[in-house]
């Protein structure tokens, strides 16, 4: 489990397609110390460590390895992700750790796009498209992640909603780099797909989307 809350931003230093698609990711972690499986959020998909190491000294000197499968690039923007592309990093969390955004599992839901982002004071206001089948889990002052980033939602209509990314968010996560046309990884919020799922098992049709 995770929470949303960036912790770092890597750099994808190589991808390898090789069976599984496999990427080097470089980063500000200490990697020697993170055990091989460990679970990293990678702008919001859950990835296993499957390798780790230090090359010399400096910011980004340590990486680490993740593989993904074909059903994780067919859900994810990570088919797109090429040497040099930015991810946000967070590591799982622990038991005692804050709990500083929401619950995020790391499951992707689909791939959304930006529509817009405009400034909104010394914010940045993005409107982002959902897909059909998950605009219901969509609420107004609910939670959210967008390429692993916890946001609140601000309105949601017509297939679309917003949110503001603050400038702390926007320099310390690759949102602050976005521009219209982009996809983002889209994780709704737990509570929302499993009051859906229990929703159906009673007997009720699903959301509406």
């Amino acid at each position: 489990m995770f929470t949303g809350i960036i912790t770092d931003v890597g750099r994808v230093l190589s991808v390898s397609t090789a069976g599984d698609t496999r990427f080097v990711i470089a980063t500000r972690y200490d990697t020697p110390a993170i055990a091989l499986g460990a679970s990293i959020a990678c702008s919001g998909a859950c990835l296993t460590v499957v390798d780790r190491g230090r090359d010399g000294a400096g910011d980004l000197a340590c990486w680490f390895a993740v593989e993904a499968s074909a059903e994780t690039l067919a859900c994810t923007t990570l088919g797109g992700w090429r040497p040099g592309t930015p991810v946000n990093l967070e590591r799982a969390l622990a038991m005692g750790d804050e709990l500083g955004g929401h619950l995020v599992a790391g499951h992707v839901d689909g791939v959304a796009e930006l529509l817009s982002a405009e400034p909104d004071g010394d914010s940045r206001r993005l409107t982002v498209a959902v897909p059909p089948d998950l605009a219901a889990y969509i609420a107004a002052k609910g939670s959210v992640t967008l390429d692993g980033v916890s946001l609140t939602v601000n309105r949601v209509g017509d297939g679309r909603f917003t949110v503001n990314i603050i400038p702390h968010t926007q320099s310390q996560t690759t949102l602050g780099r976005l521009r219209p046309g982009d996809r983002l990884n889209l994780e709704v919020d737990l509570l929302a797909r499993y009051v859906a799922r229990l929703l159906v098992t009673a007997g009720h049709k699903a959301p509406a989307s």
